[in-house]
């Protein structure tokens, strides 16, 4: 995992399952994507571990759609990817939101899986 590619093949593969449970609203199949002590920062104040990010995704509009974009990879220690890429979430109702989003994931004994998220809007 030295290259940029191998981080962005790493991300792709976790977030294209993220944004499939986005788009389908599938919440728990969303939160098994992150580790048991996960810190998520969506757009409301933040959540610790599965449960808090399930709810969070459950109270997501139908419809609600993602497209992401990554823009930056690191690789700050073995078996962790930081991530940081453009997002747009498509509404039914309303205009989309951009935001960008940091993701750390960490491979673990069930692959690799996202342990910490943060959602910013600014610079989206």
């Amino acid at each position: 995992m030295t290259t940029d590619q191998d981080r962005k093949a790493i991300l792709r593969d976790v977030l294209d399952r993220w944004k499939a449970g986005v788009d389908a609203h599938e919440p728990e199949e969303i939160a098994a994507l992150f580790t048991e002590d996960a810190i998520f920062q969506g757009l409301r104040p933040y959540g610790v571990g599965r449960p808090a990010i399930a709810a969070y995704y459950d109270s997501q509009p139908p419809g609600l759609t993602a497209a992401y974009r990554v823009l930056e990879t690191r690789a700050p220690a073995d078996d962790v990817v930081l991530g940081y890429l453009a997002v747009d979430f498509s509404f039914t109702d309303r205009p989309a939101i951009h935001v960008t989003l940091g993701v750390l994931l960490k491979r673990t004994e069930e692959g690799w899986l996202i342990s910490h998220y943060q959602v910013s809007t600014a610079g989206g």
